[in-house]
């Protein structure tokens, strides 16, 4: 938990340890396998992924022209980092949307 929180700090400093967690427990099992525990930015049906079960299933947001500007917008910001942390990304994402109070 102390890894993803301070992953997320880099990009928020004031990131909220239990908002972390919650995406973290959101994810569970995905979190164990290297390859699922990262966001690709380049992949489409990636980023399809991120917007039907994040964005539109768990943050309610059914607006894809949003969605779609939200993700693209925490990928330019995350561009530096080969490692895109799912968790990381979810909440970039959720922030984003002002969607963190919700979770």
């Amino acid at each position: 938990m102390a890894d993803y929180l301070a992953d997320v700090k880099k990009y928020d400093a004031a990131a909220s340890a239990d908002v972390v967690d919650k995406i973290v427990k959101h994810l569970g099992i995905a979190l164990r396998n290297r390859d699922s525990s990262l966001v690709s930015c380049t992949d489409p049906k990636e980023l399809d992924r991120v917007k039907a079960g994040w964005v539109s299933k768990k943050l309610g947001i059914s607006d894809d022209k949003k969605a779609d500007a939200s993700i693209e917008k925490v990928c330019k910001a995350m561009a530096a980092d080969n490692t895109k942390n799912r968790v990381t990304f979810y909440y970039l994402v959720a922030k984003d949307l002002g969607k963190l109070g919700s979770l």
